[in-house]
């Protein structure tokens, strides 16, 4: 497995805590991971990027492809995207989505996916679409279930207890976004929306 440094660059919504995954990283690692806020930025002032076997920059809701650039379809380099799913103001979970562009070397992705997995977490990877795989089927369901809400199907509490009992989800929707953040949810939905330009994304 490729040894890796951490450049911190700002406030980490997928690492806001000391992790495994922080502590395994050594100051002279061979790839590099830029986890923060102002990621972008960071990646830009890094140096010999083509030597690292990996770089993995932290991503909000936007593609990587924003920092990387874009070709015709055909871009893809040795950086890759990443984001520990986090819904609102809850605890990060284990779930790292791996963001990659149409080129990018299969290498690269498995390099930075051990280097994950080394850690306990999870790796799913996706192509490079704002939001990647949660929100963009997350957010939907959320919008639906508030919309009915606004329109008086039905109260909370039996919103919830339809889809808990007739769907065995272990939380429905209003309690799990009152539990964490009706903000988070809108702020992270009217990106998308405005990314995509697609209803369903539109916030309620």
């Amino acid at each position: 497995m490729s040894s890796y440094r951490i450049i911190q660059a700002g406030d980490s919504r997928s690492f806001p805590a000391d992790h495994a995954f922080l502590q395994a990283a050594q100051p002279g690692g061979a790839a590099a991971v830029i986890v923060g806020s102002e990621a972008g930025a960071a990646l830009r002032r890094l140096a010999q990027i083509d030597a690292c076997p990996f770089v993995a920059i932290e991503l909000g809701t936007e593609c990587l492809g924003v920092h990387t650039g874009e070709s015709r379809g055909t871009e893809g380099s040795n950086v890759v995207g990443f984001a520990r799913y986090r819904l609102g103001s809850a605890e990060p979970t284990p779930l790292v989505e791996l963001v990659r562009q149409p080129a990018t070397p299969d290498a690269v992705v498995q390099a930075a996916r051990a280097a994950f997995e080394a850690a306990g977490l999870v790796v799913a990877v996706c192509n490079d679409f704002p939001g990647r795989i949660v929100d963009r089927l997350i957010r939907p369901y959320f919008n639906a279930a508030l919309r009915r809400l606004d329109e008086k199907l039905a109260s909370a509490d039996d919103l919830d207890k339809t889809l808990c009992l007739g769907l065995g989800y272990p939380e429905g929707p209003i309690a799990l976004l009152e539990r964490t953040g009706l903000v988070p949810h809108h702020d992270v939905s009217a990106a998308l929306y405005q990314a995509l330009a697609q209803e369903p994304y539109a916030p309620a």
